[in-house]
C-alpha cells in the first residue's frame, strides 16, 4: 500500500525492511535452481564454499597489495569487484558506464560504492563492510562539471587513504580515466597498476574456485549439447548461437562475450562473428563459447561440427585431425614448474600452409574470464613477452584454429585444463567430432 512519509525512524525502518527483503531475494542467495543442481549432481561435483572461496580472494588482493607496498586498490572493471567482493549489478552496463567501484584496504574494510539504492545486493557476501553511494563522474552525468565531481569523488578516496592506509599513500587503481588519476595525484596519493596486483590475485585458484568453475563448464556442456541438438540444416547462425545463449542462461549464466559462430566459408578465415547465413548441409560450424557462466566463472571453450549427416570431405577430416592433434600435443607438455618460453618452444604448431592463418596463442590464463598469462606462438615471441612459470592452481585454455591461407573452411578446438600438482587435467569434456576423426 502506498504509505504516508511519517518521521525519519519510520522511513529508516521501511529501508531497512525493503533491503532486508531485497538481500533475501538476491539471485546469489537464491542460487541456481533444479536444473543446473541436478546436472551437477549427475557430474559428482560438490557445492563450492562459498565464503571461504572469498575470504581467499580477499587474502589474494591483500597479499599483492603487501607485496606492493600499497595501501589499499580502487576497482572498476565488473570482474575485479566480482573477484573482490563476489557481488554483481548491471555487469555489462558498468563495464562502459564507470559508476559502481569498490575499495579494499590492505589493512582495513572493504568499501562498496554501488548504484543508487543498491545496497541489498553485496549484502550476501560476507567480505563488504560498507555500501556508499557511488560518485558518478562520467560525462553521462556530470557533462562539463567533471572535473567538479572528480574532486568530490577524490577527496573521498583521500579520506579512505589517510583513514586505513597507515601512513602510506600508495595506492593501486584498474581502470579509470585521467582525470581521475591527475586528481588524486594532485592530492598527494601516488597511483600504480592495478591491473598488476588484481591479474596475480587472480592466478592460482582456490579448491572451491575450481569447484565453481567446474560447475560452470558442466553448465556450458549442458548448454553446447543443446546447441547441437538444433543444429540442422537451414538454422541460421544466429539462430544457432541464441540455443547457447538461452541454456547459460537458463542455468543462472551471466554473459557471453563474444559472437564467434561462423558457417562453411565464413570459418576460413577465422574470428567471423555469427551472422544470418543459413547453415548448410555438409557444412562446418565453429565456435567459441567465451562464457561466463554460473558463480561468474569462465568456459572457454571451442568446436567444429558437420551439419548434417553428408559424409566429411578429406580436406574436413585432414582439417580436424591436425587442430586435434595439436591440442593434444601441446596439452601433454603441461606441468609444474615448465616456463612459459620453454612450453611455446616445444609446442606443435600449424604445419606451413595453415600458419599464417594460426591462432594468436597458443595458450592463456582462465579464470573469472581471459586472464593473465597469454603465450604466444615461439615465432611471436618478442622481447617484451614476459615469461614465467606453470604453477600448480593454475588454469589455461589451449587453443587451435587450422584452415590453410585462401582455404574455404577451417576448424577451431580450445580446451580447458588446469595445472596439478603432478602435470594436468583437462577440465572441458565435450567430446570432439566423430565423424571428423574417422578415417
Amino acid at each position: 500500500m502506498p504509505f504516508e512519509p511519517g518521521s525519519e525512524n519510520d522511513i529508516k525502518a521501511l529501508r531497512s525492511q525493503a533491503r532486508e527483503k531485497a538481500a533475501a531475494l538476491n539471485q546469489h542467495v537464491l542460487g541456481y535452481g533444479a536444473q543446473a543442481e541436478s546436472e551437477w549432481a549427475g557430474a559428482g561435483i560438490a557445492a563450492p564454499d562459498l565464503p571461504a572461496m572469498r575470504r581467499y580472494r580477499l587474502e589474494r588482493i591483500r597479499a599483492e597489495l603487501r607485496k606492493r607496498d600499497l595501501a589499499g586498490i580502487v576497482l572498476y572493471d565488473p570482474i575485479n569487484i566480482r573477484y573482490a567482493t563476489d557481488s554483481t549489478n548491471m555487469q555489462l552496463w558498468v563495464a562502459h558506464n564507470p559508476t559502481r567501484h569498490c575499495f579494499v584496504a590492505t589493512d582495513g574494510p572493504v568499501i562498496l560504492f554501488d548504484y543508487f539504492s543498491c545496497e541489498h545486493l553485496s549484502d550476501h557476501s560476507g567480505v563488504v563492510d560498507e555500501v556508499r553511494p557511488a560518485v558518478s563522474w562520467m560525462y553521462l552525468y556530470s557533462g562539463e562539471l567533471t572535473d567538479k565531481k572528480v574532486r568530490r569523488w577524490a577527496s573521498g578516496i583521500c579520506e579512505l587513504v589517510r583513514e586505513h592506509g597507515g601512513g602510506t599513500r600508495r595506492i593501486a587503481i584498474d581502470h579509470i580515466n585521467p582525470e581521475g588519476v591527475a586528481e588524486l595525484e594532485r592530492m598527494g596519493v601516488g597511483i600504480h597498476n592495478g591491473e598488476a596486483v588484481m591479474e596475480n590475485a587472480r592466478l592460482i585458484k582456490s579448491p572451491d574456485e575450481l569447484l565453481a568453475m567446474r560447475r560452470a563448464i558442466v553448465a556450458c556442456e549442458a548448454a553446447m549439447k543443446e546447441m547441437q541438438h538444433a543444429l540442422k540444416p537451414g538454422i541460421s547462425e544466429n539462430e544457432l548461437w541464441a540455443e547457447l545463449h538461452r541454456g547459460n542462461i537458463a542455468r543462472g549464466g551471466e554473459w557471453i562475450e563474444t559472437r564467434l559462430l561462423s558457417s562453411g566459408p565464413r570459418t576460413n578465415p577465422w574470428f567471423q562473428e555469427c551472422s544470418s547465413r543459413f547453415v548448410e548441409a555438409g557444412d562446418l560450424v565453429a565456435f567459441d563459447t567465451d562464457l561466463i557462466g554460473p558463480y561468474g566463472f569462465c568456459a572457454d571453450l571451442s568446436r567444429t561440427w558437420l551439419c548434417g549427416d553428408k559424409q566429411p570431405t578429406d580436406e574436413q577430416r585432414d582439417l580436424y585431425r591436425i587442430a586435434a592433434e595439436q591440442i593434444a600435443f601441446n596439452i601433454d607438455l603441461m606441468r609444474p614448474g615448465i616456463s612459459f618460453r620453454d612450453l611455446v618452444e616445444r609446442s606443435t604448431v600449424p604445419p606451413a600452409d595453415c600458419f599464417p592463418a594460426r591462432y594468436g596463442v597458443l595458450y592463456h590464463g582462465v579464470g573469472l574470464a581471459d586472464e593473465y598469462p597469454t603465450l604466444p606462438h615461439a615465432a611471436d615471441w618478442t622481447d617484451d613477452t614476459p615469461d614465467g612459470l606453470l604453477e600448480p592452481g593454475m588454469v589455461l585454455c589451449v587453443e587451435s584454429y587450422i584452415g590453410r591461407l585462401g582455404g574455404h573452411e577451417g576448424v577451431k578446438i580450445e580446451e580447458q585444463v588446469l595445472i596439478t600438482e603432478t602435470g594436468n587435467e583437462q577440465l572441458s569434456t565435450y567430446p570432439l567430432e566423430q565423424a571428423l576423426l574417422e578415417n
